[in-house]
């Protein structure tokens, strides 16, 4: 353990907080950081308390008024030198993740890969923040849009994806010319610590101080304060649906702005033309890696009648060959569950399946023969989609449910109340374009023959319903970390209004 936290150089992981130039600040309780693995005590970490976060915050603040005036292009060479030292670190940070937080190697390297990956984007991003010129209807005018950094942001980030998600927030972010304040998850804190420190020395080499801010704290007194931060016009959360509803109308209520990703239950629908080894690859990948606790996640394959049987024998044979195990082992296919709880609620999904008609094909048990958050990945028939069916399970569990037509199915498939990822498998063009109308799924994701997981940055990542309509990462999903401004310049010797209106 001591020297992958002396290669990252966290030395000082005892802390809780830090402005963006080293100042490490705490205060608050101590907040135990345990493998799910072993459960070993990882870590001891100080939390914030409120007059600590109000320190942090109000750093941010001090930084945007100096931050927002350094050119984006400018900008993005810190941010050019953040995924350069991310590269040079990509394999001990990608342990960390994986230590902390349960999910296999190759994911947590993969996941700092994103990190990467969303750098070189924001690099090239930060030539091209560009506004919209327009015809005025008045003579001797000018009429355009320009784009202004929004202010100091608040990232809450969830364990699952404890680094990723961040870089998603703040690459874009900072090329933007915002600053901002992380609370990650309570469950993988040594992580932020560790990027907090790659952040402290990319800031020291550019000689600025207080873009990237971290702020350990609990999610009953240092949320909310967040949350309810003036200071902070956009929150940026990462959470379950039920959290996230709160932090929508709390942030809503003092006129500021929330980017929201929520939870998935997603489907995978499974023609009879399909290639069903295609298949089988993408449904095992998209419902047992990181042990199912993505968002993205599959938890519900609908599979048409007549290939029903032959699908499900072959998802059960590769479920056989899935090894369960250490994650820092690269034989391991799929880790633990992050806490006792969530070995609990997989129980108590799979009981109330059974309960609603469901049968058990593979798995449901939990592995008690070894130390650690260990569980079966669990494949049940349900007779239909039943409301248990409809709630999401973060845990490694498959319903397949069979079908006939693919008019039934889309109805089957946007039934439930999330909407983020989705995806067909089907040789047939015509069922492809059907699935991708919009009559089709209704998730901010859609994909024909590959899974639900695995997104790449250049999208804008992000779904519908109770998934909270947010977008993170590609496209244009820079714009909600910015303010647009309308531009009227008069260059005539008069002064006309608009509409033709006459006054006087």
């Amino acid at each position: 353990m001591k020297p992958l936290l002396n290669k990252l150089k966290i030395e000082a992981h005892n802390k809780g907080g830090c402005t963006g130039v080293d100042k490490w600040v705490g205060g608050g309780e101590k907040l135990i950081s345990c493998s799910p693995t072993t459960g070993e005590v990882i870590a001891e970490v100080e939390m914030v308390n409120e007059a600590s976060y109000d320190s942090i915050a109000e750093q941010s603040v001090t930084a945007f008024n100096s931050w927002r005036t350094v050119p984006a292009p400018l900008r993005g060479q810190l941010v050019r030198d953040l995924g350069n030292r991310l590269r040079e670190l990509r394999e001990p940070l990608g342990e960390l993740v994986t230590l902390e937080m349960g999910k296999i190697k190759a994911e947590g390297i993969g996941e700092v890969q994103e990190m990467i990956d969303i750098c070189d984007f924001a690099v090239g991003l930060s030539r091209q923040l560009c506004g919209s010129t327009m015809h005025s209807e008045r003579p001797g005018h000018r009429m355009y849009e320009q784009w202004h950094p929004l202010g100091p942001i608040g990232i809450i980030s969830a364990f699952n994806f404890p680094v990723a998600v961040w870089s998603w927030n703040a690459a874009l972010a900072a090329i933007c010319g915002d600053t901002m304040t992380w609370k990650p998850s309570p469950q993988a804190p040594l992580t932020a610590v560790a990027v907090q420190h790659i952040c402290n020395e990319i800031m020291a080499d550019h000689n600025v101080g207080g873009v990237f801010n971290l702020a350990i704290g609990n999610n009953e007194s240092i949320a909310p304060r967040m949350v309810a931060d003036r200071r902070l016009p956009l929150i940026s959360f990462t959470g379950s649906c039920e959290i996230g509803k709160m932090v929508a109308q709390n942030v809503g209520a003092r006129m500021g702005k929330t980017l929201l990703e929520l939870g998935g239950n997603n489907a995978v629908i499974v023609e009879a033309d399909a290639k069903v080894d295609l298949a089988v690859r993408g449904i095992l990948f998209g419902a047992v890696g990181t042990s199912g606790q993505r968002c993205t996640s599959t938890r519900r394959v609908f599979v048409q009648q007549q290939i029903a049987a032959k699908l499900t024998e072959s998802l059960i044979a590769a479920y056989e060959q899935v090894s369960i195990g250490d994650p820092l082992d690269p034989a391991t296919l799929m880790g633990p569950l992050i806490t006792p709880q969530s070995v609990e609620a997989y129980s108590a999904a799979i009981k109330e399946a059974v309960a609603q008609g469901g049968q058990v094909v593979y798995g449901g048990n939990v592995i008690s023969d070894r130390p650690g958050n260990f569980v079966e990945p669990t494949i049940i028939l349900m007779p239909s989609q039943t409301a248990q069916v409809h709630h999401e399970t973060f845990a490694p569990i498959l319903y397949i449910i069979e079908y006939e037509s693919l008019e039934e199915v889309i109805g089957l498939q946007n039934a439930v109340p999330q909407g983020l990822s989705s995806a067909i498998f089907t040789t047939s063009l015509q069922t492809a374009e059907k699935f991708l109308a919009a009559t089709g799924s209704d998730c901010g994701i859609a994909n024909v023959n590959i899974g639900t997981s695995g997104a790449e940055i250049g999208g804008a990542f992000g779904g519908e319903k109770d998934t909270g309509g947010g977008r993170e990462s590609g496209s244009d999903s820079w714009k909600v970390y910015m303010r647009r401004q309308t531009n009227t310049i008069n260059w005539s010797e008069d002064l006309p209004l608009a509409q033709g209106i006459e006054f006087g």
